[in-house]
């Protein structure tokens, strides 16, 4: 050791430090990024807050949009050109998709971890389940049943039911302006959408028994991610089970028989497939939706699908709807610019009001060492 430090000399043994110390502050600060990396992945708090970050309400409702309109394009091809008009088991095709492919993200790691079970009872999960299953199954057996004009009918009929659950659950109530937008949109897109109300006993009985069901289901993936904690792939994986449980025992009750006959060659099982993921993108992109935003603003969302498709195939496709659809799809998306516009001014006075009440109680105690230094003097 003598030889080793008269060579190296006192120069050289600070400068080893140096490097050591260095070394011990780049691992420590590896250690903390490590550390903050599993909060935000592997903890609910953390998960929910990269949902936020990274999916905000544009993004989330820009991604529902597309994904919703590549579901329509897909189920048509399915129904029509493939001849599949089982829509229950459709949707359990979809569902039990979405099953496998959370499977995987779990077994990757790369499932968010869910709120512990004391935080979320299981009844709500449950309930969430069952009435995802119903408005899911309903919503696609109803547009089998019916002729357009009276699917969208019965989806218009969705906003007034969602304004009063939330009211009887919640206490929740909007603005009169707000519902001034609501009844121009609405109004709007029956104007513009609503042409052939074809009546169906049956299919009028199953679009009457989807409303209900997809007011509250849309009430409870807002709920559940905005007020305990919840990300949308957890909570698909929570409610999942439960939803594929009722769709098969909803089959033999509104599929019609002569689903074991059907041919299940290449061209189908590959657009079945194909439907089938764009399923799963719709329920993650609707979750994220509803997570950002609520359940008003995503019925709101998909009333402008609706007018977007009507006057982009006559913009762009040449399809004549007529002067009263386009003036009615205008009149809709007039309204909804008012409603957003509404939304975005409630957002920023909520915003103010938490920085104020962030703000308020660090400006109290400055005045405290003040009044002490004033006794003291005295």
């Amino acid at each position: 050791m003598g030889l080793l430090d008269s060579l190296l000399g006192n120069n050289a043994r600070k400068f080893i430090k140096r490097k050591d110390s260095d070394a011990g502050e780049a691992g420590q600060a590896l250690e903390e990024l490590r550390g903050s990396l599993y909060n935000d992945i592997r903890t609910s708090e953390g998960a929910k807050r990269q949902q936020q970050r990274f999916c905000g309400p544009a993004v989330a409702m820009t991604f529902n949009f597309i994904a919703a309109v590549g579901v329509i394009m897909a189920n048509k091809l399915v129904m029509k050109k493939v001849g599949f008009n089982f829509p229950i088991f459709l949707t359990l095709i979809h569902y039990s998709t979405s099953w496998i492919l959370l499977g995987i993200l779990r077994a990757l790691s790369l499932l968010p971890v869910s709120p512990p079970s004391k935080a979320t009872p299981f009844a709500p999960l449950f309930s969430l389940g069952v009435v995802m299953s119903f408005a899911s199954g309903l919503a696609n057996a109803s547009l089998n049943h019916n002729s357009v004009g009276f699917y969208q009918m019965a989806k218009i009929a969705v906003t007034p039911s969602i304004v009063l659950a939330e009211f009887i659950l919640f206490s929740k109530t909007i603005s009169y302006k707000k519902v001034l937008a609501l009844v121009v949109v609405s109004g709007g897109v029956a104007v513009a959408t609503v042409k052939d109300l074809e009546f169906n006993f049956f299919g009028a009985c199953i679009a009457i028994a989807w409303i209900i069901p997809s007011s509250i289901n849309k009430i409870l993936w807002s709920n559940l991610q905005q007020h305990a904690n919840w990300t949308a792939l957890a909570l698909m994986w929570k409610t999942t089970p439960v939803t594929i449980f009722f769709l098969v025992a909803l089959m033999p009750c509104l599929d019609p028989p002569g689903l074991l006959s059907f041919k299940w060659d290449l061209y189908s099982s590959s657009a079945i497939f194909l439907t089938a993921l764009l399923g799963f993108l719709l329920q993650w992109s609707g979750a994220l939706a509803l997570g950002a935003t609520s359940a008003t603003s995503h019925v709101v969302l998909g009333q402008f699908k609706s007018c977007v498709i009507l006057l982009g195939g006559f913009l762009i496709f040449g399809s004549d709807p007529g002067f009263v659809s386009i003036c009615g799809a205008l009149t809709a998306l007039a309204g909804m610019s008012v409603y957003t516009s509404l939304n975005l001014q409630e957002s920023r006075e909520n915003l103010i009001f938490q920085l104020q009440t962030q703000t308020l109680p660090l400006s109290k105690p400055k005045t405290k060492p003040e009044t002490t230094t004033t006794d003291d003097q005295t």
